[in-house]
């Protein structure tokens, strides 16, 4: 399988980007809950921590050259 080609994203990546998001946002809200020891649900914290982890997520992948995937057996 062949990764998207360098300087383009495609909805693979938009979607693993996605994944990455919604796991960033979910580990700094448990974070700052065993910090504050009662569940603590800070929105516009966690909506920030989302739009980093994804944009860091896609940028990453824009700038990463294609590469040829084999699954492993």
């Amino acid at each position: 399988m062949q990764t998207s080609p360098l300087f383009s994203l495609d909805f693979k990546d938009l979607g693993k980007g996605l994944l990455v998001s919604v796991g960033g946002a979910v580990i700094a809200a448990m974070e700052t809950s065993v910090k504050a020891g009662t569940l603590t649900i800070n929105w516009r914290f966690i909506g920030s921590v989302a739009l980093a982890a994804g944009l860091a997520y896609l940028g990453k992948n824009f700038f990463t050259p294609a590469k040829t995937v084999t699954q492993a057996q």
